[in-house]
């Protein structure tokens, strides 16, 4: 654990880090869950992505989990560190690029699994969208990156400072591989939660796109009231990666029938869908009518957390474009989109701008 003065020193941190007015949590519908912290204004699962998130009125926080050389849990994306550090301008690590296998898919990078903590420490974030987030990428090079038990005491500290809850939702990658790797996550990760006073009691929602390491989890810790687990899936006609490696063919697309979705909920609670398996996009690219997903999966006594919204133009329905270029930011249309979606009756969604969730949310 961490001692008291270091939580202090990161709450007073934060607010050196953030910019522009601050924005108070409101009464809430739903909640709105940060997408790697505020990932469209700072580069993603640093101490300033969080920071930022939390004071635009972010719910919960999310920190995706990846385990070093020597154990620890990190929060990265994904365990390639090339395209979101600066290891690729590290001529100390340069022999340590390679090429492997994750989940089916070949990649060529730098991995946090060859590299202890102490020598991550070393390496700086960076903006992976850089075209798109040049604000977010004028912080290259300033933070690094952060270990699960760091979040967690930023984020205590900040709901003491706040006087407000802020959850976590956590995401473990890859456990398939990292287990044959010799790196198991869940373990560590429960243990990791139960080091900290605030894990005991704050909300938690686990997310994790593969299906065993969730049943585990409910294996192992039951249903704690502030605990739920959460089953991402995608919308493909594939298996998820645990399901593959065990010989199996159930595919993302069958876990989203309500046969699969009554499946889903013998061990999770939340059902995490990408945001077009509600509403789709017609041939026009503009939003066409929801599915019957949420009724589906509300049936199921599953909640419907979507993931991602993105405040681009790149990344809208064609309804909410302002015609100033795919690499605009686009505010208004992003705010009305979720809207359309909240329309729809999700629980909650995750956002790369959680300030325009909370509008989005609030305004209603």
């Amino acid at each position: 654990m961490v001692a008291l003065d270091r939580r202090q020193m990161m709450a007073s941190t934060a607010a050196l880090l953030m910019a522009g007015p601050l924005v108070a949590a409101a009464p809430k519908k739903v909640p709105v869950f940060a997408h790697r912290g505020c990932s469209a204004l700072r580069p993603e699962h640093t101490l300033a992505a969080y920071a930022k998130a939390i004071a635009d009125g972010a719910d919960y926080v999310e920190p995706d989990l990846v385990p070093t050389r020597d154990g620890a849990l990190v929060a990265r994306h994904e365990n390639n560190i090339a395209e979101t550090t600066d290891v690729a301008t590290r001529a100390e690590f340069a022999s340590r690029k390679t090429t492997k296998t994750i989940d089916g898919q070949s990649q060529i990078g730098w991995f946090t699994e060859d590299f202890t903590l102490v020598e991550l420490k070393t390496l700086r974030a960076i903006e992976r969208l850089g075209k798109l987030r040049p604000e977010s990428q004028s912080f290259d090079g300033q933070f690094q990156l952060l270990t699960l038990d760091e979040v967690i005491d930023f984020v205590a500290a900040e709901a003491a400072a706040r006087g407000r809850t802020i959850g976590l939702v956590p995401e473990l990658k890859h456990s398939t591989y990292f287990a044959k790797a010799g790196l198991p996550v869940e373990d560590r990760f429960l243990a990791t939660l139960a080091a900290h006073a605030y894990t005991k009691t704050a909300p938690v929602e686990v997310q994790s796109f593969e299906v065993a390491n969730l049943r585990y989890l409910r294996g192992k810790i039951g249903k704690p009231a502030n605990i739920k687990l959460l089953q991402l899936v995608a919308d493909v006609p594939y298996p998820p990666s645990d399901v593959a490696a065990a010989g199996g063919k159930t595919t993302f697309l069958d876990m989203l029938t309500p046969k699969g979705l009554a499946e889903i909920a013998t061990y999770a609670d939340v059902l995490g869908p990408p945001v077009r398996a509600i509403i789709p996009l017609g041939p026009d690219g503009k939003l066409t009518a929801p599915t019957a997903l949420v009724k589906d999966a509300h049936a199921a006594g599953l909640l419907v957390r979507p993931w991602t919204f993105r405040p681009e133009n790149d990344f809208l329905a064609a309804d909410f474009k302002d015609g100033q270029g795919d690499a605009a930011r686009n505010p208004k249309g992003s705010v009305a989109e979720m809207r359309r979606y909240l329309a729809a009756g999700i629980d909650g969604f995750f956002t790369d701008d959680p300030a325009l969730g909370r509008a989005a949310v609030d305004g209603l």
